[in-house]
């Protein structure tokens, strides 16, 4: 009875919802079910994850691996089919993707991808593929997240992973690194990173000369190019070819030392990524303003924050300093995400600065639109900080005043709006040589569309500037 009872309490439960972007893997799906994530496995998945277990403890144990544990035997009869195990994961609360990392993040995910891999290799294990979309953050820490792509390892075989690390890690670090472009709108349109193909035609010829590039990204994609265009593949050689683990290492190892080095010009310092220091305000204007922020977060609470326009972050920290436990950081600006990335790696603070064009959110996109999820479906916060942010979208890109307040309204339930007016230097410079055709970019306008939105808590004027903070609880 006591099991007919809870057959039916199953059956009654709510269904898992298969993770989009799991169907990859068809050995081992991944479901979002309730507040936690279930991983199933077939029998060789199985029989394959017992024998990395006690390392991938060992990875949980470091904090390099998102925890698992044995789903109740109950949570089986979810699944229909021949399904081995399953197992239960902590949910994360945002998933994060490589076109939204800074060139540091990305950086940092390359190297922790590749001494997970060094440190695989001594314990006889090794990973089944090089995707970025397995590393995910907490704060500016680094976690890997697909415990079936951990494989023993068998002597001999080759890199299969390579072209993939190449074209997800390292041709995006390069493609700045060597011609100072970021690497998001390209990453984005593709998915599947930066082609080698692509940006083998960007090199001159001096850099056919670099040991380095010809052997990781030039060959490879050349003899891709001859590959393809052959009306026959003699697939028999490549699978006859062996890689010594010697060898193997060695590869990994040059590519940490190689990611290791690279860099930005760091002369070519933006104007908004200076702008932390070398803004309108005065000191005494900008402690008001973080003093503002700081009684806002003790008196709501939040648990979350998003931090729209963060720059180097500082008012995130004024709100982790404050008693939030976790800010999410948004910018367009690269060297400005960079700077505020090495901050949160310097400080250990739960802070993760993200790229964000808000004129252009990422989108839904990939198979069935669904697999890669817009940044609407993933981020939410407890409250959102928008602070010198809402004129650059209506008066630098001519978003609508009304539309910038309902756009930010809608991350979180309550915040901190900042209103700057026209009289302001900064809006002055950006009507600077252009007609001026925002009749109604008023701070009259402003509040009307704020109060449509959500129940305005309180105003404050920062002292000696026309610059208005408003606090916001959303209308539900």
């Amino acid at each position: 009875m006591a099991r007919m009872a809870e057959s039916k309490l199953v059956a009654a439960a709510p269904r898992p919802g298969r993770v989009a972007g799991s169907f990859r893997d068809p050995s081992g799906q991944v479901f979002h079910f309730q507040d936690r994530i279930l991983r199933t496995m077939d029998t060789a998945a199985a029989i394959e994850f017992a024998s990395a277990e006690r390392v991938m403890r060992q990875l949980v144990d470091e904090g390099r691996l998102v925890d698992f544990s044995d789903a109740e035997p109950s949570l089986h009869q979810l699944f229909q089919g021949s399904i081995a195990r399953v197992l239960q994961h902590p949910l994360l609360e945002q998933i994060t993707y490589p076109y939204e990392w800074s060139f540091a993040g990305l950086k940092a995910a390359a190297l922790f991808h590749l001494q997970l891999q060094l440190d695989l290799l001594d314990q006889g294990f090794c990973l089944s593929d090089a995707t970025a979309y397995n590393v995910q953050f907490e704060g500016s820490r680094p976690t890997f997240i697909d415990h079936l792509s951990i494989k023993p390892y068998r002597d001999g075989q080759l890199w299969y992973g390579h072209k993939q690390f190449c074209e997800q890690f390292l041709v995006p670090l390069l493609l700045r690194s060597v011609f100072d472009i970021t690497h998001h709108s390209w990453y984005r349109g593709n998915l599947e990173g930066v082609p080698s193909a692509d940006f083998v035609k960007l090199l001159s010829t001096r850099h056919w000369f670099s040991h380095k590039l010809f052997m990781h990204i030039i060959l490879p994609a050349k003899l891709q190019s001859s590959r393809t265009s052959q009306t026959k593949v003699d697939l028999g050689d490549s699978r006859a070819r062996r890689l010594p683990k010697d060898a193997f290492r060695a590869m990994l190892a040059q590519l940490y030392s190689w990611i290791s080095e690279l860099k930005v010009d760091v002369g070519k310092q933006s104007v908004w990524q200076g702008y932390a220091a070398n803004n309108t305000y005065t000191a005494t204007q900008r402690s008001d303003k973080g003093q503002y922020v700081a009684e806002f977060v003790a008196q709501h609470k939040p648990r979350t924050i998003i931090d729209l326009g963060c720059n180097t972050g500082d008012f995130s920290y004024v709100a982790l300093e404050n008693g939030a436990e976790k800010a999410i950081g948004f910018d367009f600006d690269p060297h400005a995400l960079d700077a505020a990335f090495d901050r949160s790696v310097q400080t250990s603070q739960n802070f993760l600065p993200l790229y964000l064009d808000a004129r252009n959110p990422s989108p839904s996109q990939g198979w069935g639109e669904r697999e890669r999820q817009g940044f609407s479906s993933r981020f939410s916060a407890d409250a959102v900080l928008a602070l010198a942010f809402e004129h650059h979208l209506a008066i630098a890109h001519n978003v609508p005043l009304a539309e910038v307040v309902a756009w930010v309204t809608q991350v979180a339930p309550k915040g901190i709006i900042e209103f700057v007016p026209k009289e302001d230097e900064t809006v002055r410079r950006m009507l600077a040589g252009r007609e001026d055709i925002f009749s109604d970019y008023n701070e009259e306008t402003f509040a009307s569309a704020l109060s449509q939105k959500a129940r305005v808590v309180s105003k404050h004027l920062i002292p000696g500037s026309k610059r208005t903070l408003y606090t916001f609880e959303r209308s539900e």
